[in-house]
């Protein structure tokens, strides 16, 4: 079974990372009624679709990568399998089967020309993973082996989408075919690693993370002192990105190991799985010292017990009481 992360602060499970829909036009404010993802049926026993050109609508406006597209209405019957075409193609990242994505897109119906979702207007892209009961497998199926930097469009048929109940919420169906439009700006994986510049660590009070980028756990050596009683959080690699805000959610790659001992409790790396969550989720020594720093940075946190686990740590976890935490963070992406 797989291991749950132990940074998770309160017992509910993640949040849904989209939640979008129409307020009666292509609107920008947030719900969870018709995102790829929000309402996703459960993992379905269909057959993979075959792949076909076409048919597919024409894009009237808004040609161009990260731009919002305008999409012509679907003309006759669509196809009953799922259409894929790149429009764009990219030269980046190849995107895989339960990679995670981060992309803009905008969704409408077949027969009506009607958007019943998109991101562009919240000007905040998707950030999802292409796996089985996280996104409507029609996603799944167009999105994967494509590059990063790629603008695709395909049509999903009910079987491939929210199946023959529809998504009533978004105004969609059970007979309808989808069209998106999908621009793929990054993908991560389990390799995935900071990027940015090189930050001295010269406090030799403070442990140091090791700087390798290949995908593989960074090295934290302990210093020979006393654990710090108030928080540390310190740029290890400092990336370009966007500035992490208190209710961001985040996908990362991150090693915790115990100041007292050294030893890992818990890792991504080991799971060989990235975790996302909300800064609003975690316990108070992430959500202090991520927010503020940067995406594709490596941040090293020290986390005394009163914003960590203090007297109640996670049963199992091999955590003592009132123990000082240390981890070693790599921000990948934020929505």
């Amino acid at each position: 079974m797989r291991r749950r992360s132990l940074l998770i602060a309160v017992p509910a499970g993640l949040t849904t990372l989209a939640a979008c829909g129409d307020d009666g036009s292509d609107s920008s404010k947030a719900s969870d009624s018709a995102s790829p993802s929000a309402s996703a049926p459960s993992p379905s026993a269909a057959p993979p679709p075959k792949i076909v050109d076409g048919p597919l609508p024409a894009i009237t406006a808004g040609t161009k990568f990260n731009e919002k597209p305008t999409v012509a209405k679907g003309s006759g019957d669509p196809s009953k399998q799922l259409a894929v075409k790149t429009l764009v193609a990219g030269s980046g990242k190849t995107v895989a089967e339960n990679d995670y994505i981060q992309a803009h897109y905008l969704g409408q119906i077949w027969d009506t020309a009607k958007v019943f979702d998109n991101s562009y207007d919240r000007k905040t892209p998707l950030l999802i993973q292409l796996s089985t009961g996280s996104i409507i497998d029609g996603w799944r199926y167009a999105l994967a082996g494509k590059k990063t930097s790629s603008r695709v469009e395909f049509a999903v048929p009910p079987t491939w989408g929210y199946g023959t109940q529809g998504n009533p919420q978004g105004g969609i169906k059970g007979t309808d075919t989808l069209v998106f439009v999908v621009d793929v700006q990054d993908t991560f994986n389990a390799t995935s690693s900071a990027k940015g510049t090189e930050v001295a660590q010269d406090n030799v009070d403070v442990p140091k993370a090791g700087t390798n980028t290949d995908g593989k756990a960074p090295s934290i050596e302990i210093p020979k002192a006393d654990a710090p009683t108030k928080l540390v959080a310190n740029y290890v690699i400092e990336g370009d990105g966007d500035e992490v805000a208190a209710d961001s959610t985040v996908l990362v790659q991150y090693k915790g190991v115990l100041w007292d001992t050294g030893k890992e409790f818990d890792s991504t790396y080991g799971r060989k799985a990235l975790t996302s969550f909300s800064l609003q989720q975690v316990v108070k020594g992430w959500a202090q010292g991520l927010t503020g720093k940067k995406v594709g940075s490596r941040v090293l946190i020290v986390v005394p017990p009163n914003l960590g686990y203090g007297d109640s740590p996670p049963e199992g976890s091999g955590i003592k009481k009132d123990s000082t935490l240390v981890f070693s963070v790599d921000i990948l992406a934020k929505m």
